[in-house]
């Protein structure tokens, strides 16, 4: 957003009162007459796990999508899950305008590094922010678990390199997030111990706004405010204009989908092969149909994609029964709907912000191509198994509806497929194995013995399979 000629604001100024000042003038220099700025509040009222992501991310790009001016996070959390917390402060800096954390009453451990994630900090009055260490939980739920030196160094020192270098970047002191992750870092500031070495830094609201150094600067916090509502007021914004972020139950459920998605891709992908190779049996294109639906869902309400691409897949499908069933052979066509099948399946799972790069990064599609990978092999080694030993079974037998052409009896299928055998035709369409011929005046579904039949072929039947003729190329 330009303010003035020469100067511009990203939202990611190191000094914070420069936001602050740029306001003032710009409504000095518009005559006061500037809109309040749009406010986002997130809540961030629970543990850190997958679904506050998830929350938070989609809260993200609403605000982005609406060009929100200041995002704010309502915290109150006992920390979480580190990778949690990590994909949650990646997805914070992607909003280029003001992020502020109002401290709401606790912000501890994951919270902690959350909070200095964002520009500005706030608290409530006896509030408490700090004591952001690693720890691992114990198998059985139990409680915490100690780490291996070794790994608890290794995990410190990551993590406190990644939060110091959001400290730096929105301003906040490198030592005091340090101190909240190391204990064996001490924290003195104007010949003053704060935290002695052994103790993890843990503050209170009066402790963190607290001024040091040449010229004086808060510890933390920019200050205690009463509420939200003050707050607000205080950012310059109208409360009865700010929008929140409400989570919903679906989050929570997007965090199974998600762990689960390679098997549930698996089980959409076998579906829509049989509902292909088994025209007119309805049960596996419903469940293949409604694994991927739910494969899509996963993905929108994870706050990774949106619905676009459940109709682009949905467009795929309909391009590929074009291609089998009314232009047998036409391959562009065909080809044109698995392209757009396998695009809409990677993007479902790709984490795309409002303005940045439509084209995603080779790290971001690393974990879709890897689910789809394992989704579709576990597809094939089902489809191999099914083919060996499903015709021999019951099931198929009651799946399958024991008619051709229009032959409604077993007495009738019998008769109709001994007069058939030994009977010539010519393929109408691309025999993979299965497809359709014609023998005189009929049209009949058949499969090949094995190999790839083209369309305009003569073939011979010698046998049947479930509904279909079973033929060899003469």
């Amino acid at each position: 957003m330009r303010l003035f000629p020469g100067i511009c604001y990203d939202g990611r100024v190191k000094t914070k009162w420069l936001a602050i000042w740029l306001t003032a003038l710009e409504l000095v220099a518009f005559g006061g007459t500037a809109h309040p700025p749009r406010i986002w509040i997130l809540p961030i009222r629970q543990e850190v796990d997958d679904a506050l992501l998830y929350t938070v991310r989609r809260g993200v790009k609403e605000a982005m999508q609406n060009h929100a001016d200041i995002l704010v996070l309502d915290m109150n959390t006992p920390g979480g899950a580190v990778d949690s917390m990590m994909s949650i402060m990646d997805a914070l800096h992607e909003f280029k305008g003001r992020t502020v954390t109002y401290v709401n009453k606790d912000a501890f451990s994951a919270g902690a590094l959350i909070a200095i994630s964002t520009g500005e900090i706030y608290m409530a009055p006896q509030s408490v922010i700090g004591a952001a260490a690693p720890i691992m939980l114990a198998p059985d739920g139990s409680g915490p678990a100690s780490l291996p030196e070794t790994v608890e160094r290794k995990m410190v020192s990551a993590i406190s390199a990644k939060v110091r270098g959001y400290a730096e970047n929105h301003g906040h002191n490198p030592e005091v997030a340090q101190a909240m992750i190391d204990k064996t870092k001490g924290l003195r500031m104007d010949g003053q111990v704060i935290n002695k070495e052994g103790d993890l830094l843990t503050l209170t609201n009066v402790e963190a706004e607290k001024e040091y150094g040449t010229p004086p600067k808060p510890l933390l916090s920019l200050g205690t405010v009463t509420n939200m509502t003050a707050l607000l007021q205080r950012l310059g914004g109208d409360p009865a204009e700010a929008h929140r972020v409400d989570p919903t139950g679906a989050e929570q459920l997007a965090g199974w989908i998600l762990r689960m998605r390679a098997l549930i891709l698996a089980v959409g992908i076998l579906g829509i092969y049989l509902e292909f190779k088994m025209p007119g049996v309805v049960l596996p294109g419903v469940i293949g149909g409604l694994a991927l639906v739910i494969y899509f869902f996963g993905g929108y309400v994870a706050g990774l994609s949106g619905l676009e691409w459940l109709v682009l897949f949905i467009l795929g499908v309909i391009l590929l029964a074009v291609e089998v069933f009314v232009t047998p052979g036409s391959m562009a066509v065909g080809f044109a709907g698995l392209i757009a099948m396998f695009a809409a399946l990677i993007m479902a799972m790709v984490d795309l912000y409002p303005g940045g790069p439509l084209i995603p990064t080779l790290p971001q599609l690393i974990l879709p191509l890897q689910d789809i990978g394992i989704g579709m092999c576990g597809a094939i080694l089902c489809m191999v198994l099914m083919a060996r030993f499903l015709p021999k079974t019951r099931l198929y037998g009651a799946m399958v509806p024991h008619t051709v052409s229009g032959v409604k009896t077993g007495q009738e299928v019998e008769a109709h497929e001994a007069g058939l055998l030994g009977r010539e035709g010519v393929t109408i369409s691309l025999l993979r194995p299965g497809g359709k011929a014609r023998f005189d005046d009929e049209i009949l579904d058949v499969i090949s013995d094995g190999e790839l039949v083209e369309a305009g072929r003569r073939v011979r039947v010698i046998g049947a399979s479930g509904a279909s003729l079973l033929v060899r190329v003469v």
